[in-house]
């Protein structure tokens, strides 16, 4: 008898052991087998996703492996903000089916670079041909709301994606099949008044001196009111294939010196419609701060063959996405990482209460899970802009924490002073970022740990 092809076999397994079963015994077969795919990604996807561009991928150019495909146009796209409960949808489709979205960076289009990439790029090389036309467009032609540089979001939100069947008290599931880099090139940023070393109100912040500031104070143009005078520092960083044939991110520095490090391309921000407002541009549907509904989460660990369970507000969930990145490190701490537009592929499939097809902490908060660990996550005040933000790590941590005993608890059945003892000596707790207002942390439990 002929062996039934892997995605019926897929499902055959799951219909016997259960989906949450199924992802436990796909880790342990991922830990075992060096450079193995799971949760459906394909070995096509997995070998592009550190791969160098030969050409810019352009809208509607190039592979497209999704059920449907959501490109970035200026009348679609919100500039700073997220999609509300209720928006009106850019797409619609089936739980359980993929979508491919044409994600675009907000660095090299942003007010304090110009608002306009082609110059931008054409300063650091890059041919006209080279530059992303959807980028191009954006900048010039973006109109749905009003830019204020000062107090928008810097992120391009594509979206959102209404998934039939999503309704409050589910959970959206969310694959991240593929993510390709579409430009040989991206930008870190510091900007003044942000990140780990920010000048704040009363000059240094605890635990540095005003002489240890970045970008330094003598460079603040702030008070001038024109974004191009303010003083940011964009670092252009191109991307080339490493001595293992894999991409990296190449920074030149000083007299003929470089640093070259690995790609790790993942979408900073994926969430699902958090809150209802009065208006596209409401505080609490900023860009910036990670919410209950997920958003600019920013966890390094979320790209391919991740899954990133978010609670659901809305009916149809209304995913979306933005502030792609093409390598991050934890903490984040100049600001921004190393930020690439991105092409991704994307399963969501919603989860109802009770069929254990997601953890039970998800139906509250954000959980995220790759094919070797739980990642149980913390924020220090998940509610949006609304309110300001608290910005306390020991917050997020705590958080953190308590997400992962929950999880432990209700489900692997561990009591919970063994789960509190077990996470003291054998889980990482790990900072997230530390510059997107709301601050977060995340642990990172191994599957290998659980028999």
């Amino acid at each position: 008898m002929s062996s039934p092809d892997p995605a019926t076999a897929r499902a055959l397994i799951i219909d016997g052991i259960g989906r949450r079963g199924f992802l436990r015994a796909a880790a342990a077969v991922t830990a075992a087998t060096a450079g193995a795919t799971v949760l459906g990604a394909t070995p096509a996807m997995a070998a592009t996703r550190s791969s160098v561009p030969d050409s810019p991928l352009q809208p509607d150019s190039g592979p497209i492996d999704g059920d449907h495909y959501l490109p970035s146009t200026p009348d679609a796209v919100r500039w700073g903000y997220v999609p509300a409960i209720g928006a009106t949808p850019s797409l619609r489709i089936a739980s359980g089916q993929t979508v491919t979205i044409d994600t675009v960076s907000h660095e090299g289009i942003l007010e304090d670079q110009g608002r306009d990439p082609l110059a931008y790029f054409g300063r650091h090389d890059v041919a006209e041909d080279g530059v992303l036309t959807d980028a191009v467009a954006i900048a010039r032609d973006y109109a749905r709301t009003p830019r204020n540089f000062d107090v928008d979001g810097p992120h391009v939100i594509t979206g959102p994606v209404f998934v039939e069947g999503a309704e409050p008290g589910d959970v959206l599931k969310v694959e991240t099949l593929s993510a390709v880099p579409r430009v040989p090139y991206g930008v870190v940023s510091s900007r003044h008044g942000k990140g780990a070393l920010a000048r704040t109100a009363d000059g240094a912040p605890a635990g540095i001196t005003i002489n240890e500031v970045m970008p330094p104070v003598a460079t603040d143009g702030r008070a001038t009111k024109d974004p191009l005078r303010y003083g940011n520092v964009s670092v252009f960083t191109s991307v080339r294939e490493g001595k293992d044939g894999t991409a990296v991110g190449v920074m030149p520095f000083g007299s003929g010196g470089e640093v070259a490090f690995p790609l790790q391309p993942f979408m900073g921000t994926m969430g699902v419609a958090h809150t209802t407002a009065a208006s596209e541009t409401a505080p609490e549907l900023n860009s910036i701060p990670p919410t209950l509904g997920g958003g600019n989460i920013d966890i390094r660990l979320l790209g391919p063959d991740s899954a990133f369970y978010l609670p659901v507000h809305g009916e149809g969930a209304l995913f979306y996405v933005g502030d792609p990145h093409l390598s991050m490190g934890d903490g984040e701490v100049a600001l921004t990482a190393l930020e690439g537009s991105l092409r991704a592929t994307f399963r969501l499939t919603v989860c109802k209460p009770g069929s254990g097809d997601a953890p039970t902490v998800a139906y509250h908060y954000p959980f995220a899970e790759t094919p070797d660990a739980w990642v149980p996550i913390g924020l220090s005040d998940p509610d949006g802009s609304a309110n300001g933000q608290v910005n306390d790590l020991n917050v997020a941590m705590r958080r953190a924490v308590v997400n992962a005993l929950n999880f432990l608890e209700h489900d692997q059945g561990m009591d919970r002073p063994t789960a509190y003892a077990y996470l003291s000596a054998a889980a990482n707790f790990t900072v997230s970022q530390v510059v997107d207002r709301t601050v977060g942390v995340h642990g990172v439990i191994s599957k290998s740990h659980f028999r």
